[in-house]
């Protein structure tokens, strides 16, 4: 069982930074399950993890991830798999190793990988492994960064730091369609009491041991009754075993649930929601923040945690321009540190990232000029020793 992929930090950053995402200095863990050492592959005191760049600009920001962590003197080994989105379906030996590969080393960092669109029978390596992991909570940090203000967004002087908590394995990307007449298809979209108890779990512990006050279940409960109304009700009857605990509870439409992002986002703390609805408000939540470049984020389940960024763009368009923003990979690489109980190091390399953008190093999505590779190079000479 998994019983947390982030550790308090010991050596305490500015106080903005506390703040602005922070629960990158925070734990994830479990209503019941005792605390423990996760069964990690270690050897001489070096952690394997695998490394699944992803698609686009996946190879160049995992580039500076090894090369932030080799200069930071991370005991951290990688595993390295090049999946592809097409992974699955050209080359299933390929999927099936870097599976493999997290299920033994139980930690991973990933990019992301593109999902072929509306190619019958393709299906995607993204969702198989969270469902073949049993990674059932994505947990997005949606957070301004120190050193940093979104340049175009409409709510840049509002306070924003709220994390996203999806459930991973069921809702629309069950993946059960079928045609039942010729131009009639019936998708269908799967609600379970056990696994919407255990996001719902997920995501008030969460905000209690990360001094959270506030949870929010976003549904579409008005139109969908059954599903939406079970994912609603078990939320609710969860939170009154929270409510001693001075953590409030509130439900809102989706619908009013973007309106009210863009208008009042300071008004949200924790987010739990379903499949689809996460993976929408988590793009909008980027959004208003500067942009996928800088959202970090994790895959969690009992067993097996896997960091990838919380908003999951592949940046076809850039990739070999040099111009992508690894700050995403970075921190959830960051995230991943925390994990491994390797909190030195993931204050140095948090610290170094912040002064490098509050120095005005920015990549061209954050409204600068500097290159992909400028900007590694900034970080590693802010690394302090």
């Amino acid at each position: 069982m998994l019983s947390s992929v982030a550790t308090a930090t010991r050596h305490a950053v500015a106080p903005t930074s506390r703040r602005a995402l922070s629960s990158l200095a925070s734990k994830f863990s479990l209503t019941g399950t005792p605390e423990y050492e996760p069964n990690l592959t270690k050897y001489a005191g070096t952690y394997s993890v695998t490394l699944v760049p992803g698609d686009g600009v996946g190879k160049e920001m995992a580039t500076t991830v090894k090369a932030v962590f080799a200069a930071a003197g991370c005991p951290v080994e990688w595993d390295q798999f090049d999946v592809t989105g097409e992974s699955a379906r050209r080359d299933p030996q390929l999927a099936k190793a870097a599976i493999d590969s997290l299920k033994h080393h139980r930690v991973g960092l990933k990019g992301t990988l593109a999902t072929p669109v509306a190619t019958y029978g393709a299906p995607s390596f993204n969702v198989a492994m969270r469902k073949e992991l049993d990674m059932y909570a994505s947990v997005s940090l949606v957070g301004k960064l120190e050193g940093f203000h979104p340049p175009k967004t409409p709510v840049h002087k509002a306070p924003i730091d709220f994390v996203i908590i999806r459930e991973n394995t069921e809702g629309e990307y069950s993946g059960l369609e079928h045609q039942s007449y010729p131009g009639v298809v019936e998708s269908l979209k799967v609600v379970t009491r056990a696994k919407t108890e255990r996001i719902a779990r997920f995501a008030f512990d969460f905000a209690a041991r990360n001094g959270r006050k506030k949870v929010t279940c976003v549904h579409k409960a008005n139109i969908m009754k059954l599903g939406d109304g079970l994912f609603l009700n078990t939320c609710r009857e969860i939170a009154q075993e929270y409510a001693a605990r001075g953590i409030k509870f509130e439900d809102m439409i989706v619908d009013n649930t973007a309106m009210q992002l863009v208008a009042k986002p300071g008004q949200f703390d924790v987010v739990v929601t379903g499949n689809l609805y996460g993976n929408i408000i988590s793009n909008l939540g980027a959004a208003l923040v500067g942009g996928p470049g800088i959202v970090p984020g994790a895959n969690i389940g009992r067993e097996h945690a896997v960091f990838e960024p919380g908003c999951r763009h592949v940046g076809a368009d850039i990739a070999g321009t040099n111009v992508a923003n690894p700050s995403a990979l970075l921190l959830s690489a960051v995230l991943m540190l925390r994990h491994l109980h390797l909190d030195q190091h993931a204050d140095r390399i948090q610290k170094a990232l912040f002064k490098t953008l509050g120095e005005g190093v920015r990549t061209r999505d954050l409204g600068g000029n500097a290159s992909t590779t400028e900007f590694t190079k900034a970080i590693i000479g802010n690394l302090e020793a």
